[in-house]
């Protein structure tokens, strides 16, 4: 038997308790009445909506800086408050929480986009206890029900003042809390390397696609501008407005960014069917190119489209049509040389942009099409290696992190206290 078992079996052999949030404590705003101008230049130290998504605890060093005069009125961050993110764009995102462990050196503050509860009895939750149980799966599904929304998830704080959670007593909760930290430093440790396999594996994968598709010493091989290769299709804008559940397949520039690799078969997101006569499409084989983004490296990035049909674009990208091996052509754009001949059209304003102009005059090695495919071959396997969450270190990553999930789980997992 664990000792916290033990405890259990001693401290509450009928149960644990289940308590409101409404019960536990007080809901506290955050920052209020802020312009962006505030945010320059700050004074005072804040707790932004991204410490909070990505903290158990909250992270009290971060560089995040609001003005705040002498005298205003604003909420004060105490030891034991847990934060909540109050709106996300997916019900299963929203009100991420995350605790204040230690008592801040200084004034610290709460953005305005999420919100504080605050325990009346200092004494009935550790801190220590909350930067796990509201992050459990049991709790986690209670408060995605207290969202609402269409396009982005809002919390009702009085459907959230009826989420309840285990309550256990203090010594359990200690017990709970020291556990975990152990398992969460060991997983901690464990993603660590893992993760910097992963990142050298990376690299060597660049180093061999570059390698593979240098072609500078190659005889034979014609290099030829983009625009004399193909031709470029503008695609139309749509906003988040328009998405829907099930509709027209589309894919928004932003998701070329951060959720597609060189290839993709699906998308993820639908727009309205009423809007299908205007928009404008990139076709099977196409590879659909952003023209903007934050840094030189963001633009231009792409992504082959394999699947079946036509699929929406947005007008910050454009669907590149032609008769090369799709695959093989994104690949290539993924290159530091290609990288390194992109870079000197780019418009370096506040966001970076590539012209269709710019982007024609670019050279493309082109072998024959056995020989790209040959290649393509070569780079899914090593791409697959590298990326998949069904190859290698990226599932031992994904075990530990589930297996870390389910451990929690079950350990918040009690009997509940029948009144």
């Amino acid at each position: 038997m664990s000792r916290i078992d033990e405890l259990i079996r001693e401290l509450c052999p009928n149960g644990v308790p289940h308590l409101a949030v409404g019960d536990i404590g007080a809901f506290v705003s955050g920052l209020v009445g802020k312009t962006k101008a505030d945010f320059s230049g700050g004074n005072a130290r804040f707790v932004s909506y991204r410490n909070v998504y990505n903290n158990l605890a909250v992270d009290q060093t971060a560089d995040d800086f609001v003005r705040v005069g002498d005298g205003e009125r604003q909420s004060k961050l105490r030891p034991g408050d847990v934060l909540f993110t109050g709106s996300s764009e997916t019900p299963d995102d929203v009100g991420m929480s995350s605790v204040v462990l230690q008592p801040p050196q200084e004034p610290l503050y709460l953005n305005s986009f999420c919100f504080c509860l605050r325990p009346c009895d200092p004494g009935l939750l550790l801190p220590g206890y909350s930067k796990y149980v509201f992050r459990s799966a049991q709790v986690r599904q209670e408060i995605a029900r207290t969202a609402s929304g269409v396009t982005r998830f809002n919390i009702s704080k009085g459907r959230f003042a009826k989420v309840k959670i285990p309550v256990p007593p203090i010594e359990v909760q200690r017990e709970i809390a020291r556990i975990l930290d152990l398992f969460t430093t060991l997983e901690a440790e464990l993603e660590a390397e893992l993760e910097a396999e992963l990142e050298a594996r990376g690299v060597q994968y660049a180093h061999y696609r570059d390698s593979l598709l240098a072609f500078r010493d190659v005889a034979g091989i014609r290099w030829t501008p983009m625009g004399e290769l193909g031709q470029f299709h503008r695609g139309r804008r749509f906003t988040k407005r328009d998405v829907v559940e099930d509709g027209i397949p589309a894919i928004h520039y932003g998701e070329i960014y951060t959720r597609y690799g060189a290839v993709t078969r699906s998308v993820a997101t639908h727009l309205e069917p009423e809007l299908a006569s205007g928009l404008r499409y990139a076709k099977h084989g196409d590879v659909v190119i952003v023209d903007v983004g934050e840094t030189v490296e963001d633009v231009g990035k792409a992504v082959a489209w394999l699947g079946e049909g036509d699929i929406a674009i947005h007008d910050h990208s454009f669907a590149f049509r032609h008769s090369e091996n799709p695959a093989y052509l994104s690949y290539y754009l993924q290159t530091a040389t290609f990288q390194r001949d992109k870079a000197k059209y780019v418009a370096r304003t506040k966001v970076k942009t590539l012209s269709m102009p710019g982007i024609a005059k670019i050279p493309i090695p082109v072998p024959p099409l056995e020989e790209q495919e040959r290649i393509v071959a070569i780079l899914d396997k090593f791409n697959a290696l590298v990326n998949d969450l069904s190859f290698g270190l990226p599932a031992e990553l994904a075990a530990r992190r589930k297996q870390y999930e389910h451990y929690r789980d079950k350990l918040l997992t009690f009997k509940v206290m029948v009144a």
